[in-house]
């Protein structure tokens, strides 16, 4: 996967809006709302304009990067798929749908539901230069999603793990609902993130859902516990972002964990690279989910062709083996 970045027109808001402000206080902002999601609590931690700037300019690359690369492999193995319209979901301050913009020149429509007042409101000032975004409406009342229109596209990134085990299947009904054509649900790169992808991912084929990717197939995830379907994206931090985060790298690796779905079913099917392969001077060595189940492929140099593909083959690729 390339390294998705943020929009230059959305680093520039970002940076603006930090301006002038202690970046002290905004460190200490963004401290203490990661301890609270780690904590296992939610966006009402969120509740001034500085907590909502702190929170994107920790979060946003990372999460930008994880959606931007998703949607990177739905456009792969659907190239065709123009949507007009999109639902962003938990949008927070719109990152989902800053990705979707930049990936899908198509979109015309976006709808943002959160229910976080603070972030809506960042959401529409930094969207509101945009040609696209800057028509985007919001909504964050509790029926937001049953009233909202079908979208060709719905985005669910960074949100369900913050449903209860019992109201995420109900969740997960009523997202579907509004889906026209294609879902993204992104979660966290965690066994716990996996959990929940799965078990979405079974509700809704079970409801006739087609799975795009990771998965090349829609049976049962062939991997089992210690084991978990992830990925990694890295990405280049903000000079904002370094500050405030007190780190000394100028990238970092997003691990997250993430299933595509449609509502009809795919003609092509491409196996997954579920970790880095293993480059040795007599073979190339893969994890692969293929079609027919999890499988360690052995490329041997001396099938030179093959083994040229296979060098380049990089962890989440959709790869074809033929």
């Amino acid at each position: 996967m390339s390294a998705p970045e943020l929009p230059a027109q959305l680093r520039s808001a970002l940076e603006a809006k930090l301006h002038g402000l202690a970046r002290d206080e905004i460190a200490a902002r963004a401290a203490q709302i990661s301890k609270t999601y780690r904590d296992g609590g939610n966006s009402r931690v969120i509740a001034s304009s500085a907590d909502a700037l702190a929170y994107a300019l920790v979060r946003m690359p990372a999460t930008y990067a994880a959606v931007a690369a998703s949607l990177g492999a739905l456009v792969e193995l659907k190239p065709d798929f123009a949507p007009s319209g999109l639902l962003d979901v938990g949008a927070g301050p719109g990152t989902a749908s800053w990705a979707a913009a930049e990936t899908f020149s198509s979109l015309r429509k976006f709808t943002l539901l959160d229910i976080n007042a603070a972030l809506q409101t960042l959401a529409l000032e930094l969207g509101r230069d945009h040609g696209r975004l800057a028509a985007m409406t919001c909504r964050r009342d509790l029926h937001a999603l049953d009233e909202a229109e079908p979208s060709d596209l719905v985005i669910a990134s960074y949100l369900i793990g913050e449903f209860g085990e019992a109201g995420r299947s109900t969740f997960t009904e009523r997202l579907w609902a509004k889906t026209g054509d294609t879902l993204l649900v992104v979660e966290p790169g965690t066994p716990a993130g996996f959990r929940r992808i799965i078990e979405l991912r079974t509700q809704l084929i079970a409801d006739g859902a087609h799975v795009v990717a990771p998965c090349p197939h829609d049976g049962l995830c062939p991997l089992s516990a210690p084991d978990w379907c992830h990925f990694a994206q890295r990405l280049p931090r903000l000079r904002a972002h370094i500050q405030l985060k007190g780190a000394e790298l100028p990238f970092e690796d997003e691990k997250f964990s993430y299933v595509v779905l449609t509502r009809n079913p795919m003609a092509k099917r491409f196996s997954r690279v579920l970790a880095p392969p293993v480059v040795g001077k007599v073979e190339v060595s893969a994890k692969l989910c293929t079609a027919d189940g999890l499988q360690m492929t052995k490329v041997p140099r001396r099938d030179k062709a093959a083994y040229a593909r296979a060098r380049r083959w990089r962890w989440g690729e959709a790869v074809d083996k033929s």
